[in-house]
């Protein structure tokens, strides 16, 4: 069962949040809507080293631990929001907790709709990771992101190999979105229990994305890409999220493609409950945490 604090912020967030992509209307206002600011808070800025770059057009923030000794791994963080919604306080906290592991953390901000398109996104996820493989091994380098970024950090990943790059040792999808085009028939057995996410509003968003391309296209919907010879895969998401369906999908399709992939379920976990404060979220990102910065 899920914890006393994860069912009460079940019931705010289906008054706060789940408004916000309740519809196609909703979602395209928030598409139009301004974007928030997505620096990084003052107190990550106090806490640790940090500089921006630009790579491929986009600002790219490196989080460093303070301290003498280098960090010997690394995490690239793409955050979640439907391709729409800056990175938020939420995301920044968990890229602190990696880097007082020990990490380096890069956190790629890639554009968003409806200014950008997937279109740019997957060149900034190649070159960010070239970067980082100038100064780490494959294996010491892990990919993760939630939601969006969740089906972002797996596009990127399907296409590093053709790119001649040596994939990470490790990828972390945190509720991921994996299929733009919502069709898993299992969707519909939980949309009444999503305290957050309508399949109306991110198909909408998920159109904005594609940009008149093909929503199926694995740069778009990973889950259809191609998984022989992935990277670990550590999944995490809970049974109240209209994601599961296809994360128990990937799960399936990656195992039988001889991927070495865990699936993470939790009774009762709303979306993105990982980066949430609840019980079973701080179990997770312990979990995370660990494997990024010791392997």
């Amino acid at each position: 069962m899920a914890s006393v604090r994860m069912r009460v912020l079940s019931v705010v967030l289906r008054g706060v949040r789940k408004p916000l992509l309740a519809t196609a209307q909703a979602a395209r206002q928030r598409i139009a809507a301004p974007k928030a600011d997505p620096s990084p808070p003052l107190a990550l800025l106090r806490r640790h080293r940090v500089i921006v770059r630009e790579v491929e057009g986009f600002p790219c923030y490196s989080v460093i631990p303070r301290g003498e000794k280098a960090p010997g791994r690394a995490v690239v963080y793409w955050h979640g929001g439907a391709y729409t919604a800056e990175i938020v306080s939420q995301h920044w906290s968990f890229v602190s907790q990696l880097a007082d592991a020990g990490c380096r953390v890069e956190v790629p901000l890639y554009g968003l709709t409806p200014d950008h398109t997937h279109r740019a996104a997957l060149p900034l996820g190649r070159a960010v990771h070239a970067e980082l493989l100038k100064q780490f091994e494959p294996g010491a380098v892990t990919h993760a992101g939630d939601s969006a970024g969740g089906g972002l950090a797996l596009a990127v990943v399907q296409t590093l190999a053709g790119a001649g790059l040596a994939l990470p040792g490790r990828l972390v999808l945190i509720s991921p979105w994996l299929d733009l085009t919502m069709t898993n028939p299992g969707i519909a057995a939980i949309e009444p229990y999503d305290p957050w996410l309508s399949s109306a509003g991110l198909v909408e968003a998920g159109l904005a994305w594609a940009d008149g391309d093909d929503p199926l296209r694995p740069e778009l919907s990973p889950l259809h890409g191609e998984l022989a010879g992935l990277c670990d895969l550590d999944i995490r998401v809970g049974t109240h999220d209209i994601l599961h369906p296809d994360c128990v999908l990937l799960h399936e399709r990656a195992t039988a493609a001889g991927v070495r992939s865990e699936l993470h379920v939790v009774e009762g976990g709303f979306h993105d409950y990982v980066l949430a404060p609840v019980p079973e979220g701080r179990q997770a990102r312990a979990e995370i945490i660990r494997k990024a910065a010791f392997g």
